[in-house]
């Protein structure tokens, strides 16, 4: 069934409780109408493959989507590159089975095409399971939920900018310790030429 409490919305197929497609059903968004088919397949014993869909020529947004059995059309058939190497196991088999979505100005999804019926057999989920599905959250929660992803990105920024403040006085201090050797250096070299140049003097004289 399809209940609606407390500003969600939720998807149940439990037991023997069949809620079936159907021309005319409606959806909250495109994720709803996935989930519920989802739902229906698993219960039913195929597994949902999201398919087509359809932009918006004004916002280019999905407008129309098709839903369908994984056994749907057919693999295209490729020469194999080895003898050796075994064929895959037949995935499709031109199955019919789907439902088409459309969004509508309301803003609502309907179920503009539903075909139930499918080409292979399928394999239940047991009559005890349970699957509830939850399809959306209400505004409340969504803007908690956004305030406390911005808190921890906010928390991420600033820790990243203090590893990045370490990593600057670090490399500072390699930078003096740099300079500071190369003075160092620099002024050894001077001794030694000082003193080779006063040996060369003492030499002559």
């Amino acid at each position: 069934m399809i209940e609606s409490s407390n500003g969600k919305e939720l998807v149940a197929l439990e037991g023997n409780s069949e809620m079936e497609p159907h021309v005319g059903m409606e959806f909250e968004s495109e994720e709803a109408a996935k989930v519920f088919y989802d739902t229906y397949a698993t219960h039913l014993g195929f597994i949902m493959r999201v398919d087509a869909f359809r932009r918006s020529m004004r916002d280019g947004k999905v407008v129309w989507r098709r839903l369908v059995c994984n056994k749907e059309g057919f693999r295209k058939f490729r020469p194999r590159r080895s003898e050796n190497r075994k064929p895959r196991a037949i995935t499709r088999e031109g199955c019919k089975a789907m439902i088409v979505v459309k969004k509508e100005k309301t803003g609502k999804w309907v179920v503009t095409r539903f075909v139930k019926e499918h080409n292979h057999p399928l394999v239940p989920a047991p009559a005890n399971s349970r699957r509830t599905v939850l399809l959306s959250q209400t505004p409340d929660e969504k803007d908690i939920k956004i305030r406390e992803l911005t808190a921890e990105l906010q928390r991420e920024r600033k820790r990243s900018a203090a590893f990045q403040e370490q990593l600057d006085m670090v490399l500072r201090d390699m930078e003096e310790h740099s300079n500071h050797l190369s003075r160092n250096i620099d002024g050894i070299v001077q001794s030694v030429r000082e003193i080779e140049s006063k040996k060369m003097v003492h030499s002559h004289s």
